[in-house]
């Protein structure tokens, strides 16, 4: 019998279909993954904004890990919203009885709309707990600042403060450049593997349409680590898909704000 490449997310819900869990299904489904999902909390949300956050009990998302990887396992696993630091340790203790290398943190503070979606004293957990845990993390700028405990001012910063951020080189990190203002950006990719830096430059794109670019990122780079890629390829690979999607995103318009990009592009207009 043939296998899927399975991925499996685990984050928070989004009603509205744009980002979370919903945009890490559609990802993993258009780039050639079984999704499976671990859902920590249901978030009411739509492309305006958020209005509240229900999490679901600590027990009860390990629960949910363990079911999945107990029957169906996992080739990579992303992680998203975490909202405590209960929640973070519980993740991170469930997740190390298994022997999975391919896990890629999302550190999701702040969502597209300005909400807050993570407790402080969550920060520090995240920071200490969680990311030496890993193999890749995908912070934006504001995230990246908050990590740093300092401001990011330019482009050019990126590839200087990147490290800082790769817990003593142990960690990859993709630091995405989408919220600086120049019209030409650059992503940067730090690969601790090999000492890697990959700039990956892109046009910004004029659009509203930017709901849960950071959860399909990171589900792509997830994703392409299932199929077995590299390091360098998956980065890669994932970020001409989010530009893409984004492109293709862009003539479309759905609910009244941050409007979601087209994670299907390559499959129907």
């Amino acid at each position: 019998m043939k296998h899927y490449k399975t991925a499996l997310s685990i984050a928070g819900s989004d009603p509205s279909g744009g980002a979370g869990i919903q945009a890490d299904l559609k990802t993993f489904s258009a780039c050639g993954c079984y999704g499976a999902t671990v859902i920590v909390a249901v978030v009411d949300e739509n492309t305006v904004g958020v209005t509240g956050v229900h999490p679901i009990p600590v027990s009860f998302v390990a629960g949910q890990i363990k079911s999945v990887l107990d029957d169906i396992g996992a080739d990579a696993i992303k992680i998203g919203m975490l909202h405590s630091s209960e929640l973070i340790l519980s993740v991170r203790d469930t997740l190390a009885k298994y022997d999975i290398r391919n896990i890629v943190l999302d550190p999701v503070m702040v969502a597209t709309s300005g909400d807050k979606l993570l407790q402080d004293e969550a920060i520090s957990t995240l920071k200490n707990e969680l990311i030496p845990f890993v193999r890749v993390i995908t912070p934006n700028i504001p995230e990246a600042e908050i990590l740093l405990g300092a401001k990011i001012k330019s482009q050019q910063d990126l590839p200087y403060v990147i490290k800082d951020l790769s817990c003593g080189n142990k960690v990859s990190v993709m630091l995405k450049a989408g919220h600086l203002t120049e019209d030409k950006l650059t992503d940067v990719f730090y690969n601790a593997e090999t000492g890697d830096i990959i700039e990956l430059p892109f046009q910004r794109i004029d659009t509203k349409n930017t709901h849960g670019t950071g959860c399909t990122f990171s589900s792509a780079i997830t994703a392409f680590l299932a199929h077995g890629l590299s390091l360098n390829e998956a980065a890669t690979k994932a970020k001409d898909y989010i530009n893409k999607s984004i492109v293709a995103g862009a003539a479309y318009e759905i609910g009244k704000g941050h409007g979601p990009v087209h994670h299907f592009f390559d499959f129907w207009e």
